[in-house]
This record gives C-alpha cells, structure tokens and sequence, in this order.
C-alpha cells in the first residue's frame, strides 16, 4: 500500500522552518493539504517564507533556545498536533579538538540539542495520540571528518534518544533523518565564491556527485509523516558521502 498524499485536516509544526530544510518540509505539507505552523526568529524571514510556502500556513516569532518561550507556545496551542518537525540549527561545536574551547561546545549543544529537548518535552500534551516527531540532524553524528568531534557529540546524542523515545512515547513515532552536506542558508556566513568551490569539492568526493538539495531531505521527512510503521528510525540523507567509498 502506498503512502497516502493527502494531509486534510492534519496540523503540522515545523520548528525552523523559515528557511532550508525546514521551509522546504512545510512547502511540502502544505502543499498536501496540512494546516501548517513554522517558527522562526526572525519575523522579516518568517513573513516571507509563509508567503513562498501558501496554503494554509502561519507564521510564530520563537528562539527556540528560549525555554520559557517554547513552553507558551505550546500551552497556547488549541488544536492537536498531528506533526512536528524539529529542524532547529546550530552552528558551534566545530574545530580540532585539541584547540576546542569547551564554552563553544556548551554553546552548541545549548544551541541545538537542548532546545530540541526542551521543544519535546513542552509538545508532549499537545501530540494527538498518533502523531509523528521527526528530528532534524546532520551526518557529522556518524561521520569522521577531522574538526567535527563536537558536532558529532550534539547530533549523535539527539539521534541516540530516538529509539528509545520511539518505545517510551508509542504510539507516538519518533524518527530522525540525518542529512549530509545541503546547500541552504546555513552555508551564508562562507562567502559565495568559497562556498561554491568548498560544494565543488564535496561534491566530487560524493557518490552522486553534487551536495544535496532542501527538498530532497523534505522528501524523507514527508516519508516519516506518511507512513505510520516507520518508527524509531534515523535515515541518511547524504548523497553517499557516508558511505566508505574508498576514494
């Protein structure tokens, strides 16, 4: 049987979904029919991002690393939520280890990890007893690249909760997907010339040969949402380039 198309009637949040993958999963929704909430930050960027993605989709101003907000949000919310998506970034925790100032690596595990914790926790009463959780990770968790020990400590923790979240929230489905390197405006701080060169050269040590696309993790995260047997699972999304090629 294959997956069913339609959201009618299903309310999604997307948390970080005012750019990258996470507007791209709310385009998707929507576009199935979903009644569909993304936070952001930034009020400018969200105002446009509802205005790209249409249907039935609004906008919340959240710093999802804000507890005290977070928990408003959610006690604020009427209806039951169907599905939410966690594709909160963050940024810090890279470098050598031998020179990583462990305030950085605080800083991105407060950035990233515990704010997808706190969001759980504080959605938890407003989950409709069948909903679906999808976290939002990176490849780095189980990757070996030099430099990315302390990203793969934040996103390897939040993909170690997920089976055992998968089993102490049933019937509630927890899953996760763990993209590679994918060309969205967390690459923005590099500027234009070296990010083309740095994709370029990922590109060419990955087995499909490019870096990924928005769209392309929003198909899996739509895949979690449709399918009610998927649970406890972590997909990679990476192009191949976790795989021991042997280039």
């Amino acid at each position: 049987m294959s997956v069913s198309r339609s959201l009618q009637g299903r309310y999604v949040v997307v948390m970080g979904g005012s750019s990258g993958i996470g507007e791209a999963t709310a385009a998707l929704v929507a576009a199935d029919g979903a009644e569909v909430v993304i936070t952001g930050r930034d009020r400018a960027r969200l105002d446009a991002a509802v205005e790209r993605i249409g249907g039935k989709t609004t906008g919340h101003a959240l710093d999802a690393t804000d507890a005290d907000a977070v928990a408003e949000f959610f006690a604020a919310s009427n209806a039951p939520i169907d599905h939410l998506v966690l594709a909160l970034s963050g940024a810090s925790g890279s470098g050598p280890i031998a020179s990583l100032d462990p305030d950085r690596l605080a800083a991105g595990f407060a950035g990233k990890f515990w704010p997808f914790v706190r969001t759980l926790q504080a959605a938890l009463p407003r989950l409709s007893a069948h909903a679906s959780v999808t976290f939002v990770t990176a490849a780095s968790a189980r990757a070996a690249f030099p430099g990315t020990a302390g990203l793969a400590a934040i996103n390897g923790a939040l993909q170690a909760m997920v089976p055992p979240l998968a089993v102490e929230l049933a019937p509630i489905r927890v899953n996760a997907v763990s993209p590679g390197v994918i060309d969205t405006p967390w690459w923005d701080s590099i500027p234009t010339e070296a990010r083309a060169e740095l994709f370029t050269g990922i590109g060419a040590a990955t087995p499909v040969g490019r870096v990924g696309r928005a769209d392309e993790v929003a198909d899996v995260i739509r895949l979690f949402v449709g399918n009610g047997f998927m649970t406890g699972t972590v997909i990679d999304c990476t192009g191949g380039a976790n795989l021991p090629t042997g280039r």
